[in-house]
């Protein structure tokens, strides 16, 4: 698929900014080189668990009384949303990830309240049917609102999605929620900072979901849940595999791990062999071999400190303003100036 127009209305226009599904080339060639890698690492696509099956068993994960995250961010977000709207004086609110918006609607909310016309929203994701969706519920409930949404991976090319607005009076807030900047690798970190500034004018914001350290015991079990869904979640992974790139895991073979890495501030999640094993990638045209208890690291989340969140937004071009976290100390909404 490419680029074009899906649909348009005279409030509303999506657009797609080319092959939003996964590329099995590129699968491939990141597969190879995580399965070359010591130890065998694919963490650093955090995207190939998201397939149908993978995003169902996530959805049940944010359920999950030990997952904390997503129903503290919302209780963050309802709490301050009045307060960061008036700060960053935003008229334009762009969010990477959109998903079915179901977070934003308390900052769309706040920018409503302020009674200027227009005011704007610019979502991106992947899914073309969340976006519509959300698009035609939110034109109905904003009267005064307009949408330029984009069917896109907010890992690609952003050009388009920050080339509106100009001229719409206030500011931009752009906002990744959800912790999922933590699941990133520290280089891949800077480099999506830096593609987001790059896009950005200077007093633009962003607003950043992240995930803060805390005791381990709550860190790990929030990655390795007593119904064993995250388990699922994990081995899943290897289901994807085997139909995207003819592998032959067999996931039952494979035992869910989670554990804190002090050293690198972040929870790691593994799948470790049971047995000794091999398996063929036909689509790579390898054999691939474990050893008894042999892991291969699936996925990475750093957690944050407000030292460690100011230093990373000065990597990537922005001033730390706030970090907003609830009473707990749970989890941050971390704003930056551009």
């Amino acid at each position: 698929m490419g680029t074009g127009v899906i649909w348009e209305t005279d409030r509303a226009r999506i657009e797609r900014l080319g092959d939003s599904g996964v590329d099995p080339e590129r699968m491939a060639e990141d597969v190879r080189a995580g399965l070359l890698s010591q130890p065998k690492d694919l963490s650093a696509w955090p995207k190939y668990f998201y397939d149908e099956r993978g995003s169902e068993l996530f959805e049940d994960i944010t359920e999950l009384p030990e997952y904390y995250q997503t129903r503290t961010e919302a209780s963050i977000l309802e709490a301050r949303s009045r307060e960061i709207v008036e700060r960053t004086r935003c008229r334009e609110l762009v969010e990477l990830g959109s998903g079915s918006a179901s977070k934003t609607r308390v900052l769309l909310d706040a920018m409503a309240s302020e009674e200027v016309d227009p005011f704007r929203y610019v979502p991106l994701d992947v899914s073309e049917s969340a976006l519509e969706g959300s698009a035609l519920k939110l034109l109905e409930e904003y009267p005064r609102l307009r949408i330029q949404g984009f069917v896109g991976d907010f890992e690609g090319p952003l050009e388009r999605v920050f080339s509106g607005g100009e001229g719409e009076g206030g500011g931009r807030l752009v906002i990744f929620l959800g912790g999922t900047l933590g699941n990133f690798t520290p280089e891949k970190r800077r480099e999506f900072l830096g593609k987001l500034r790059a896009g950005l004018r200077e007093g633009d914001h962003l607003l950043v979901g992240m995930d803060l350290v805390k005791d381990p015991s709550v860190l790990e079990a929030a990655y390795d849940d007593a119904k064993g869904v995250t388990a699922e979640f994990n081995k899943n992974l290897l289901r994807a595999l085997n139909e995207k790139l003819g592998a032959s895991f067999d996931p039952d073979l494979f035992e869910h791990r989670s554990v804190f890495n002090r050293e690198k501030s972040r929870v790691e999640m593994w799948l470790h062999s049971q047995v000794a094993q091999k398996m063929m990638v036909q689509a790579l045209g390898m054999e691939v071999a474990f050893e008894a208890g042999e892991g291969m690291r699936t996925e990475i989340s750093t957690k944050f400190t407000l030292e460690s969140a100011r230093a990373m937004f000065g990597e990537g071009g922005f001033e730390l303003s706030e970090l907003y976290t609830d009473p707990d100390d749970l989890f941050g909404l971390a704003l930056g100036r551009a």
